[in-house]
């Protein structure tokens, strides 16, 4: 797919999945970078952008089926808010093929960590 059908077929994907709050963000990163070519800062940024109107259009939903701890709210908020200043400046900072590498070896862990992990009961 070529343009805007293969961005919109993409970006309609992950908003699926990032309404069941999975992260398509991170595959929108992958298809950034690996089909559409993009840089992977360039790709950073833009996944940044995506992610604040496809997390308030799936928030509604998660608070009326009461999938939010509000006690963690704030300090998860908190940390975030803090950590992603550090990170945006780390992935400023760092070299594109190590930034590379290290998304990789994330994803790698994570795929593994899904395959691999103990699944909890569902009461």
């Amino acid at each position: 797919m070529s343009g805007w059908i293969g961005a919109a077929v993409a970006g309609a994907l992950t908003g699926i999945l990032s309404g069941f709050g999975v992260g398509g963000g991170t595959l929108l990163l992958v298809y950034m970078t690996l089909v559409a070519g993009l840089d992977q800062r360039l790709a950073q940024g833009i996944n940044l952008l995506y992610f604040l109107p496809a997390g308030l259009m799936a928030l509604p939903a998660h608070v009326k089926n009461g999938y939010i701890e509000k006690g963690a709210l704030l300090p998860a908020i908190g940390a975030g808010l803090v950590c992603a200043a550090g990170g945006a400046w780390a992935a400023t900072a760092v070299d594109m093929g190590l930034l590379r590498k290290c998304f990789g070896v994330f994803l790698i862990l994570i795929g593994l960590w899904e395959l691999m992990g103990k699944r909890k009961k569902v009461k």
